[in-house]
Order: C-alpha cells, then sequence, then structure tokens
C-alpha cells in the first residue's frame, strides 16, 4: 500500500519565508512530508521545476450578498469559488451581512445554507455587523465569535450600513472583550452625500462624477477616526481597500506610533486610475468601486506602500455587478446618475496573476513577500493559520502551480465568473497559475475546472494572534474593563 496519496516532485517551493527546491507529499488533504521524500504515493507528479506557493486566500470578496440597495452580486457561491480556483486561490472570506433589523445568527445560518452546496474551494465567514443593538452586542456576537467568526465588519459610509461613531466604539468593545478582529470601510458618508448632491443638482451625472464625491480627503479622515477610536479602545483594526496616498499616510503614522492598525489594498488601485471612470457613456461604470481608482501619480504611491510593508493583505473585494444586466450596473434604468449605480469591481481570479506578473516579475516585492500578502497573512490575521496560507507538514495541501514564463491577455473569455466584463480586459501579465490544489485534490489545470460545488469545507477561525499584543491604553482607564488600570 502507497505511503501517500500524492507526491509533487521536482518543485520550486515558496512560503513567505523560504524558497526550497524539494518535493510535497500528502496524505488524507494534508501535507505530510517536505523536502526529500523517499516512500511511494497512489499518484506521482513531476513539477519539473515549477513554482509552488500555497493556495491564496481572499479574505475581502462578496459573494452571494444583497447591497444596500437591494442588487444581488452576480455571482453566487459556486461561480464564484469556481473562479477563485481557476485563479490560485482555495480560500475565500466573504461577508455574512446584517441589515438593520435582521438577526446576526439568522444571517450566518443562512450564509451556511447558501454556502454548503455550492462553493467549491475552502471558506470562512466575516461578519458585517450594521445594527448592533443590544441583543447583538450582548449575546449574539459574543457568541458568534466563540463559534469562529472572529471577525467583523463596520461601515462609516452607506446610509442602510453605516454606524456612529458611538456604536462603532461599542462594537470594537466587544472586539476586544470577546476576541474578534475588526475591519473598516474608512469613508465619511456625510462628505459624500453633501458633494453627490451638488454635483446632481449641478447636472454633473456620468460615472465619473463617482470619484469627484469621494476625493482622497473622504477616506482620509475616516481613516483617522477610525485610528483614534480603535486607538481609545486598544483594540487592533484592518483598514479596507485603501486607495490613496492621503489614507497610506495616516496609517503610516499610525504604525510608527506602534498602535495595532492594519490594512489592506486591492488590485484596483494598482492597475486602474480614475480616467478609467471617464470613459466614453456608460463604460466607466465597469470601474466604479468604493473607494474609487485615483490618478497615476497616486497609482505608484499604493505600489510604494505595499514594496514597503504598510500593507499587511492584498484581496480582491471582488464585487461583482453584470454590465449589460437589468439586474447589475444599471438597474435603475438605461440613463442612471453616478449614485444609482451598483459599486464594485469584480477581480477574484485575476488578482494572483495580476500581482505575479508587476509585483514579483518586475522586481517590485519578492516571491516571498508576494506568499505573504496573498495568503500566509490573512491566514494569521482572521485565524486560518497553520491550517491555511502555507507549505507546512500538518498544513492543507492547498497549492498553486505556476508557469512563471507564460504570457497572457487577460480577457473575460477566460474568466469562471459569472460576469459579462472584467476591468482588466487587455491588461497583459507574465506569470499565470495552471494547477490548483485544494487539500490535495486537483480542481484546475490548463483552464478548465475540475471542481465540484459543494467540495469547499467551511472553517472555523481562531482567536485572531493581534488581540494577544500587549496593553497600550492612552488614559489610565480601561473602558472595557471598566477599572483603573494604575
Amino acid at each position: 500500500m502507497a505511503e501517500f496519496d500524492l507526491i509533487i516532485r521536482n518543485a520550486d517551493i515558496a512560503t513567505s519565508e523560504d524558497r526550497f527546491t524539494g518535493a510535497i507529499a500528502v496524505k488524507d488533504g494534508v501535507i505530510d512530508a517536505l523536502g526529500t521524500i523517499d516512500g511511494a504515493a497512489a499518484e506521482e507528479i513531476d513539477a519539473g521545476g515549477a513554482l509552488i506557493t500555497p493556495g491564496g486566500i481572499d479574505s475581502h470578496c462578496h459573494v452571494e450578498q444583497i447591497s444596500s440597495t437591494g442588487i444581488w452580486t452576480a455571482d453566487d457561491w459556486f461561480t464564484a469559488s469556481r473562479s477563485a480556483v481557476c485563479g490560485g486561490t482555495t480560500t475565500i472570506i466573504p461577508f455574512a451581512c446584517q441589515h438593520r433589523g435582521q438577526s446576526l445568527r439568522d444571517v450566518v445560518n443562512d450564509y451556511h445554507d447558501r454556502a454548503g452546496p455550492k462553493s467549491a474551494c475552502d471558506y470562512a465567514f466575516h461578519l458585517i455587523v450594521s445594527d448592533p443593538t443590544e441583543q447583538v452586542l450582548g449575546q449574539e456576537l459574543p457568541a458568534l465569535i466563540r463559534d469562529g467568526y472572529t471577525s467583523f465588519k463596520i461601515y462609516l459610509t452607506y446610509d442602510a450600513l453605516k454606524l456612529s461613531d458611538r456604536q462603532f466604539l461599542d462594537v470594537l468593545a466587544v472586539a476586544r472583550r470577546d476576541g474578534a478582529m475588526v475591519m473598516v470601510h474608512a469613508e465619511n458618508n456625510d462628505m459624500i452625500m453633501w458633494m453627490a448632491e451638488r454635483l446632481l443638482a449641478a447636472g454633473l451625472t456620468a460615472p465619473k462624477y463617482h470619484a469627484t464625491a469621494r476625493p482622497m480627503l473622504v477616506e482620509r479622515e475616516a481613516t483617522h477616526r477610525t485610528i483614534a477610536l480603535a486607538e481609545l479602545v486598544d483594540v487592533p483594526v484592518l483598514i479596507v481597500h485603501v486607495s490613496g496616498a492621503e489614507a497610506i499616510e495616516q496609517i503610516k503614522w499610525a504604525q510608527n506610533k506602534g498602535l495595532k492598525v492594519y490594512a489592506e489594498t486591492c488590485p484596483q488601485y494598482l492597475f486602474l486610475t480614475e480616467d478609467d471612470l471617464d470613459r466614453p457613456g456608460l463604460e466607466g461604470a465597469k470601474h466604479m468601486c468604493s473607494p474609487p481608482p485615483r490618478d497615476k501619480a497616486n497609482q505608484e504611491i499604493v505600489w510604494q506602500a505595499l514594496i514597503d510593508g504598510v500593507f499587511e493583505v492584498f484581496s480582491s473585494d471582488h464585487a461583482p455587478y453584470r454590465f449589460d444586466d437589468p439586474q447589475g450596473k444599471l438597474a435603475a434604468g438605461p440613463n442612471p446618475h453616478f449614485k444609482q449605480i451598483a459599486n464594485g469591481v469584480p477581480g477574484l481570479e485575476v488578482r494572483l496573476p495580476l500581482l505575479m506578473s508587476e509585483g514579483v516579475n518586475k522586481g517590485r516585492i519578492s516571491l516571498q513577500e508576494f506568499v505573504a500578502i496573498t495568503a500566509t497573512n490573512a491566514a494569521k490575521l482572521y485565524g486560518l493559520h497553520p491550517r491555511k496560507g502555507d507549505i507546512t507538514v500538518g498544513a492543507d495541501a492547498d497549492l498553486t502551480i505556476w508557469d512563471r514564463d507564460r504570457r497572457v491577455t487577460i480577457s473575460q473569455s477566460l474568466m469562471h465568473d459569472a460576469m459579462d466584463y472584467t476591468p482588466y480586459e487587455g491588461f497583459e501579465v507574465t506569470g499565470w497559475p495552471v494547477t490548483t490544489y485544494l487539500r490535495g485534490r486537483k480542481v484546475f489545470e490548463e483552464g478548465d475546472f475540475l471542481g465540484e460545488a459543494g467540495a469547499g469545507k467551511f472553517h472555523e477561525c481562531d482567536c485572531p494572534p493581534a488581540l494577544d499584543l500587549p496593553a497600550n491604553l492612552p488614559t489610565g482607564f480601561d473602558p472595557v474593563a471598566g477599572e483603573e488600570t494604575g
């Protein structure tokens, strides 16, 4: 009888801390041995020196989720997870989204009912908290955290989702007391709405004015406020989808001060610009997301922040709404103004190849840094490591095999999602995932999806290790414990 289920030999193996040549042996879906392996397996593959990285973790994506305006994402759990594995990503962490008046527990149960039969990759859940009632704060959130939902997102914008500063503080206090990571969409809602009203009154309705209504200072103010509120409670926060220099300055200040502030950026801020919103007709709607892409000079600032380690994670913020669809971007009709256009862009499948091509292969970041910000750091931040995000004995055998030299022109015709466009149409990249393994099972190879709906596994998340950092309260009073600290 074979000792292992699978051995991949002659591989160029990269992790967030190392790179070595050797073999990977898999048994029962888990990496059982690494390096020089003498045993036999039921299946043996010669990688021919190809690069193998841990399966990617996309820790910020919107899947089978209804927006605050009542529009469903184009991707359900099957099409999103299919797209993920075909892009080298083996674990996704989308959002169980609470709308006002809903029980968080009911929202989570409903999301499991949707995900379980459909997901072709592994997954965990973040929570979105939009209605922090006494019941939610006192009972539902603490119980859900104990059950493995140890991260939640709050919004400072969107009327149907945003929290007041006081509500935000209440959520932060629960996170510190019960052990969870808080993610924040940091934009000032009143500034945005005030600007949008005046733009529309002036007859300025095209997609490009979405960016005018959301200048960088809107993100800067909310980022600054998030940092201050989190500092008061002394709890880690992660600022999601950071788009611009002004928010980056706030985050760098906080990190240099030793505050527990983490950050994420996304492909749209490295590869798109505000000029994409100014395409003819309504074509700019295909590139609308929040925060919006900035100008070319700012794009380089975001790259530099990524190179400098300001960002802990690189996620897609996949929020797919079809363009030529009455339930998509143009749900309000054929001539909507910018406030009526569904907000978000797809990116789940191209996240890894874009960064491999323009980050690693152009020498901006190392291969180890690539692995860290696309897989390992997310696993650590959200309590999935070492099960996920690493190539190490005992980890799940989630593996992505690359052709580092393959040149591909990105096209929607290559994608495996449910979309009718990609904002990265025509981008030429070098380096492409050619094979993906999920827990030792081949689920993608050379353009073909080989997985199946329902094969994905839900993973409870441990308490994020960032919560174990030493206390750093700004006053002599602990507002969570309700006592003086001496």
